[in-house]
């Protein structure tokens, strides 16, 4: 589903779908080099390491517990990551989920 996306909209994509919940603070690089996390979107669950939801507000970041919050500068990120093109170049993979409930526990 996500695979033939280009990567500048896979990023208003993560940044669009927020809702409300408890995330870990990430910030996208232009470079794999300064990430900490590479990511490569997957369409099914069976696929993901991580599902992950996206939520409004800062203040509601936790680390671990699969709910994301997108923060506009480096520095105010947990994570920095790339959202990478292919599997093989991928330290986790991820799939993007509706609803809060979806989402799994990730080590990051």
């Amino acid at each position: 589903m996500f695979k033939n996306l280009p990567i500048k909209f896979l990023c208003l994509l993560l940044f669009f779908l927020s809702s409300n919940a408890s995330a870990t603070k990430f910030y996208e690089v232009d470079y794999a080099s300064q990430a900490d996390y590479k990511l490569y979107i997957v369409d099914y669950a069976s696929q993901a390491d991580c599902k992950i939801y996206l939520v409004d507000y800062a203040s509601q970041a936790k680390r671990g517990s699969g709910k994301w919050f997108r923060v506009k500068y480096a520095s105010q990120a947990d994570i920095k990551i790339k959202v990478v093109d292919y599997q093989s170049q991928a330290d986790l993979k991820i799939l993007i989920v509706k609803y809060a409930s979806q989402a799994s526990s990730c080590f990051v």
